[in-house]
């Protein structure tokens, strides 16, 4: 299954619900990617996809500074689980990729 593409994700926290985009490439077989949101762009870490399974971590500054480490099943063009920074209670994720054509430069 390809997880290819650009991801809108939102994102539940304890001060309100976020939302970002997670873009995703296959690289000769690794998976790489980076998370817009908050006004910032960073880059996924340690992206895996095993089954239906994708786990990535990513750092954030805003709206303070967390390392967040996602755990979602993906079913088709949406995905739910979890977002975990630190001792934080986890966060509930859901999301769906975006279907509109990319524009190619």
């Amino acid at each position: 299954m390809s997880v290819e593409g650009t991801w809108n994700l939102s994102i539940s926290t304890p001060i309100g619900r976020m939302k970002a985009a997670v873009e995703l490439r296959d690289q000769d077989g690794i998976l790489t990617g980076v998370a817009r949101g908050a006004g910032e762009v960073v880059p996924l870490h340690d992206v895996a996809l095993d089954g239906d399974r994708l786990t990535w971590k990513q750092t954030v500054t805003k709206p303070m500074r967390l390392n967040l480490a996602f755990d979602v099943t993906v079913e088709g063009d949406t995905l739910q689980g979890t977002s975990k920074a630190g001792r934080l209670p986890s966060s509930k994720v859901i999301g769906e990729r975006r279907t509109a054509p990319e524009h190619q430069a």
